[in-house]
């Protein structure tokens, strides 16, 4: 291989903040891993990554928007979405009761996932999601 050939392929997408755009962020991501036997894991990770952008951030407000990225080599599929922040909280993963009504999708996300890293900027927020495409050491198998 040339030195300057990766084998990662990377997509974008950018969706206005309406609750509809995330059946769209949902079908682009299984349209894209069609072949993966991680991307029924993989939608469900855009679907509430998207959701909670959607209902927790700016990018649910008028003229919102969320950003969804998706990177694939031959270890590890990531996943990230970027809202367009004003929720004046950081997401992070919690463990909620079992009577707890919300709170419980970025644990969703964290169970499913081998990574999940939030990165915050100017207030905005990116979850990335990763998802191994082999048993590595350390690492739980999905």
């Amino acid at each position: 291989m040339h030195e300057y050939t990766s084998r990662v392929q990377v997509w974008g997408l950018s969706c206005p903040g309406s609750p509809e755009e995330v059946s769209r962020a949902r079908r682009w991501t299984r349209d894209i891993l069609r072949d993966s036997p991680l991307a029924e894991d993989a939608e469900l990770i855009v679907s509430e990554l998207s959701s909670n952008a959607i209902l927790h951030t700016a990018s649910g407000r008028d003229s919102g928007s969320f950003h969804l990225s998706l990177a694939v080599t031959p270890q590890v599929i990531a996943l990230s979405v970027t809202d367009d922040g004003g929720a004046g909280t950081t997401p992070k993963v919690e463990v909620q009761d079992e009577e707890a009504e919300h709170g419980r999708g970025l644990g969703m996300v964290n169970a499913i996932a081998h990574r999940v890293v939030v990165h915050s900027s100017q207030g905005a927020h990116t979850v990335t999601a990763e998802l191994f495409t082999s048993n590595r050491p350390g690492a739980h198998p999905c």
